[in-house]
């Protein structure tokens, strides 16, 4: 086996490419990328340039129970990544589980090897079985590679093929995501502490200052009513209590490293921050959103939205509710809207045949999003997982890539639509 690549070593695959400002055009703008640290400026995100950008890309999940970006086993690092850029994509969502943290404090502050990794989650035969598909396709691993390495060959390679990372806290406890009663759902639930999140986003924050495609970092993924802990649901399952602990994880993933973007997440799976656009109370009690309660990082704040109203009627119907759930935030002068922000829609998505597509939802969010000049990142790029709820090897039917990450799943989709969207959004 090929020894590992340390990051350090990691770091200088992009080595030919100059990290010094040079008299020569092409030169200088690879040095320049990604022109941050990004900055807001009203309803717009702005480069260190002052120009505005927006994120047209997708979701790579990371936090299930392998908590490894999935697909490996199929593809390289560096295949998969220009898949996406093949699409003129701009940006990745990253998603990873606390738990992973937490085993690297519980573990002296050592991480875990892959191959502990995969025979944990899916056995010691399987494990072992895909653990040796994943090294015969990245060969700069070994199995004494650790999962945090892992992330850091797809940071590095993000980096070198200029493709922004967003980095999602998607889950505590590795596993599927998301539902009311798997005990992830809010602050205090079953695995959700909310002293190891707060540690754990201190921890990635921190990490990924040694990433320079890391424009960005969300704080939650979907939180949502514990309906399986009725006394934590009525206790804390309102807007006051989200304030609270979205202001204690925005200061931490700050104090840790102040050049990310931060996404503040909604309510009920994150599909709705009404009253912090429109700057009503915070109920159940009387406060409300105010930037001077992220002094210093006011100019770092982002909304995230997600949308799954797959079966919707009407165009209209789906942009009202998108206005009124967040969208009118990128609408100044909109009746009813207090604050101004930027506001992504971090995840939406449908099955990838050949029909679904055209209906009402998936082509009115491609004429919607690009006309508003709002972020987004589909999901999800997986054409399957190493396992989901139980299932190893699960097929993803909603995936961009087929099974074996080989392919779109959808050529149909990707040439009818998903390029357009690309690229009116980013136009």
């Amino acid at each position: 086996m090929k020894p590992i690549l340390t990051f350090l070593a990691l770091a200088s695959i992009g080595a030919a490419a100059p990290n010094i400002q040079s008299t020569q055009d092409g030169a200088s703008k690879r040095a320049a990328w990604p022109n941050g640290p990004f900055v807001t400026w009203g309803r717009w995100i702005h480069d260190a340039s002052g120009k505005n950008l927006t994120y047209a890309g997708t979701n790579w999940p990371g936090h299930a129970d392998v908590m490894i970006p999935e697909g490996l086993q199929y593809q390289s690092i560096e295949t998969i990544v220009q898949k996406v850029k093949s699409l003129g994509m701009n940006a990745i969502r990253l998603t990873f589980a606390i738990q992973m943290v937490d085993e690297i404090y519980a573990n002296g502050g050592n991480d875990i090897t892959i191959q502990k990794a995969f025979v944990q989650a899916l056995g010691q035969t399987n494990g072992t079985r895909v653990l040796n598909q994943v090294l015969a396709k990245n060969p700069l691993f070994n199995a004494s590679t650790t999962r945090l390495q892992v992330f850091d060959a797809v940071a590095e390679e993000l980096h070198r093929q200029q493709i922004y990372l967003h980095l999602d806290n998607h889950i505590s406890k590795g596993m599927w995501c998301c539902s009311s009663t798997d005990g992830n759902s809010w602050w205090g639930d079953t695995y959700f502490s909310t002293a190891n999140w707060v540690r754990g986003l201190s921890y990635m924050a921190n990490h990924g200052k040694s990433w320079p495609a890391l424009t960005s970092l969300g704080l939650r993924n979907e939180p949502r009513e514990p309906t399986n802990n009725p006394a934590l649901s009525r206790s804390s399952y309102n807007w006051q209590a989200w304030y609270t602990f979205m202001r204690q994880g925005a200061a931490a993933v700050h104090a840790a490293n102040p050049a990310p973007l931060i996404f503040l997440s909604g309510l009920n799976f994150d599909t709705y921050l009404t009253p912090v656009v429109q700057g009503t109370a915070l109920t159940p009690g009387t406060g409300r959103f105010s930037v001077t309660d992220f002094e210093g990082y006011a100019d770092k704040l982002v909304l995230e939205l997600h949308n799954y109203e797959n079966g919707i009627g009407s165009c209209d119907t789906l942009k009202g509710n998108l206005d009124r759930n967040g969208f009118q935030a990128l609408q100044q002068g909109s009746s009813g809207v207090v604050n101004v922000f930027p506001v992504m829609m971090t995840e939406f998505g449908f099955a990838m045949d050949s029909s679904t597509w055209r209906g009402v939802y998936a082509s009115c969010l491609a004429e919607y999003l690009p006309a508003l000049k709002a972020g987004w990142t589909i999901w999800v790029l997986a054409g399957s997982y190493y396992v989901r709820s139980g299932i190893q090897d699960y097929d993803e039917d909603w995936g961009l890539l087929n099974h074996d990450w080989s392919a779109w799943r959808s050529q149909g989709y990707v040439d009818g639509a998903l390029r357009g969207l690309v690229r009116e959004t980013l136009s």
